[in-house]
């Protein structure tokens, strides 16, 4: 069965799992896509020009009085955008970097930065020093930042970059709705800094002046995350990009006349392919939150005016997000035009799915995919429930489960390496640039067009997918792989947890051992509770962690995601601390995670006592460096 829109696309249906064998039936070659965004913008912008394409709020407060513009008004303002930055110079393999929290003329400045060069987001909450890292990865010479109205943080660390002599060009954003300002802008350095609007005044709206890009060119640089070790730069082409929009928008629960509802950061990849680039094929329109999204505490008091008012169909967020609404009364609100929230990004606690769906009628439709794969790569249904699973495989795209240590492939139920394939498995990392143009490396984890998730899981009999965690996570005690996920799922059973990582402590004898972080929403609870608990409750003895710590807060990336690498150093540093105890001399015991591995570095009041110190960290296997204090 297929329908079609007046673009002319025939869309097939998609709402079953049996529905992947006929989508496949027809070659992704055969289905007359659009080659890049541009192009799929173009498109929309002629079949549906008067329609309303975004809905952008100035903020959560304000959702009654928001920006609107139609498709034929977004794509004249891209070419507008496009050409400006045209005229400062950037060319089809140019980048454009953007450091802003989300605005209205933000989806402008994307959009026209993929159509003059190559779009690279970068989240202006990261630390400088790795903004300036990535800035000089991308070779962005200009950057695309928010008003110092907008946010004060971003304009500043963008001012810095042209300080430093990093970009020459620093265009700043207006706030939604903020109208024109004539406040001058601080000078940084020698760069030209000048609101984007201004400098696109007297740009052409009709056409773009330069060479517009190919399906095969790159479309955008997108970091992974991180919140101690720099990110990297995932590269994704326009072909990328629009193979995955198009699965997504092929969902036969939504049409035309779906209205989506966004508040994820511009600079995460699920903000740009499932809520801007997926809605273009279908003309639909976007409600976008202000500035800060999902953060905003004000958003939650009027989410559910906000779904009757627009009649949102559908939305996309963290589990956080929806464990935050499901203690939010509905009230009088009617909210029947939700056909399905879609969730990512981390693992979807079973407490949360009950509490939002029991108090909502809303069901929570998980999703599963990376960056490295440009977005989405499985998804799962409204009427099939596989409790445990995040769902099927997206058209197009393959999925393998293998052995980690022979690469043979595993059958059903058995758990490996997660392997996927297919139109969106990006071509590498940005490593730099040079006069030969960008230097990209998959860096091994694609091998004969597979990518290497790093997660690991399972497929049942009928393709559904089952996360079970990531292979890094493994915790190895003495040669026997220990999942953390059995021991996160233990406490969690516990009513005053709320979160739960476990990672591997180093241990003399056994290599690692497992404990536990979590963070409680009852004080009366203690570690010692939690840790007999999780000994009761873990079915594998040699599982059952060595020590349970609560935190106020656990570890996460710069995407939301859990990020457990500092409480590994953690338990590093705390095991080492405890074997040089009585050791006098030590001056202090430092474990990091800068470079994405946990490097412990001791340092010594006095010369006395390095060969003791060094023959203790010897029974451990950690990388460990002895300093000792200048003049001892």
């Amino acid at each position: 069965m297929t329908t079609s829109t007046d673009t002319g696309m025939t869309w097939p249906r998609y709402d079953q799992p049996d529905d992947l064998a006929a989508i496949e039936a027809t070659p992704l070659a055969d289905r007359g896509l659009p080659g890049t965004s541009y192009e799929l913008l173009r498109r929309a912008a002629e079949q549906w020009p008067e329609r309303t394409a975004l809905t952008v709020l100035p903020d959560a407060a304000s959702w009654r009085t928001p920006e609107d513009r139609t498709y034929a008004e977004l794509l004249a303002d891209v070419h507008q955008a496009a050409n400006a930055l045209h005229r400062l110079g950037i060319r089809r393999h140019d980048t454009v970097a953007l450091l802003s929290t989300n605005c209205d003329e933000l989806l402008t400045a994307l959009l026209a930065a993929q159509l003059a060069g190559i779009v690279t987001p970068v989240n202006p909450a990261l630390a400088r020093d790795h903004v300036a890292e990535l800035i000089r990865r991308s070779g962005a010479r200009v950057v695309v930042t928010a008003s110092p109205e907008l946010d004060a943080e971003a304009f500043a660390t963008s001012a810095a970059l042209a300080e430093e002599g990093l970009v020459d060009h620093v265009l700043v954003l207006r706030p939604t709705a903020a109208g024109v300002t004539e406040a001058d802008l601080p000078k940084a350095g020698n760069a030209t800094v000048t609101y984007l609007a201004d400098a696109a005044a007297d740009c052409p709206r009709e056409r773009f002046l330069g060479e517009p890009p190919a399906v095969a060119d790159l479309a955008s640089f997108f970091h992974t995350g991180g919140t101690t070790g720099a990110p990297k730069l995932a590269a994704h082409t326009h072909a990328n990009e629009i193979a995955d929009a198009w699965t997504i928008a092929a969902n036969s629960l939504l049409d035309e006349n779906s209205v989506v509802f966004a508040a994820l950061p511009l600079f995460h990849v699920n903000a740009l392919v499932v809520t801007l680039l997926a809605p273009l094929f279908r003309g639909q329109r976007v409600v976008w939150a202000g500035p800060l999204g999902y953060r905003d505490i004000a958003l939650y008091g009027e989410f559910w005016r906000i779904v009757e008012h627009y009649r949102i169909a559908t939305m996309s967020g963290v589990p956080t997000v929806y464990a935050v609404l499901a203690t939010v009364p509905v009230g009088e609100a009617d909210i029947s035009s939700m056909r399905g929230a879609v969730v990512g990004a981390s693992a979807l606690p079973e407490g949360v799915r009950t509490s939002f769906e029991t108090a909502t009628g809303i069901t929570l439709l998980e999703g599963y995919g990376l960056t490295e794969a440009t977005c989405a790569s499985v998804r799962s249904f409204l009427d099939v429930r596989r409790p445990g699973s995040v769902g099927q495989r997206m058209p197009y795209q393959h999925i393998r489960i293998v052995d980690a240590a022979t690469g043979a492939e595993l059958p059903a139920g058995q758990t490996g390496a997660i392997l996927i394939s297919g139109p969106t498995v990006f071509p590498g990392y940005v490593e730099g640039r040079d006069e030969n143009g960008y230097q990209i490396s998959g860096q091994g984890k694609i091998v004969d067009g597979w990518l290497d998730t790093g997660d690991l899981g399972h497929l049942d009999e009928d393709g559904f997918l089952y996360l079970t965690g990531r292979a890094k996570d493994l915790i190895i005690r003495g040669g026997h792989n220990i999942d953390p996920q059995v021991i996160e799922d233990a406490l969690l059973s516990h009513p005053a947890v709320t979160d739960a990582q476990a990672v591997g402590q180093p241990d003399q004898r056994a290599g690692e051992v497992p404990v536990a972080y979590v963070t409680v929403g009852n004080d009366m609870v203690s570690e010692a509770d939690l840790l007999a608990w999780a000994s009761e409750h873990v079915g594998e003895k040699a599982a059952a962690p060595k020590a349970v710590r609560i935190l106020d807060a656990l570890p996460i990336t710069a995407v939301g995601k859990p990020y457990k690498l500092p409480l590994r150093a953690d338990a590093t540093r705390r095991v080492l601390a405890k074997a040089l105890i009585d050791v006098d001399g030590v001056e202090e015991i430092r474990a990091d995670a800068d470079s994405g591995t946990v490097t412990v570095t001791v340092t010594l009041r006095t010369r006395a006592v390095e060969a003791e110190v060094a023959g203790r960290l010897g029974d451990f296997a950690v990388p460990c460096r002895i300093v000792t204090l200048e003049g001892a």
